[in-house]
């Protein structure tokens, strides 16, 4: 039983190098890759502008029905 985990884990190394190293040397990958990092890159910078545009929001809706609440308590 030992022996087959041995040899699973040096076919899973051996297997795991080809697919590193082929990935690592593909330009096709390389682009797939690059595209994708400025992908997410500009999805994290566009959550963050809408997240400080609602939080800005929020705020200024606050500020209004505080102001109502204080013009309806005269």
């Amino acid at each position: 039983m030992a022996g087959g985990n041995f040899m699973h884990k040096v076919m899973s190394y051996v297997v795991n190098e080809l697919v590193v190293s082929g990935l690592a040397n593909s330009r096709a990958f390389q682009r797939f890759a690059v595209r994708t990092n400025q992908k997410m890159e500009n999805l994290s910078k566009f959550a963050q502008e809408k997240k400080s545009d609602i939080a800005e929001q929020l705020e200024d809706l606050t500020k209004n029905m505080q102001e109502t609440l204080k013009n309806r308590q005269r």
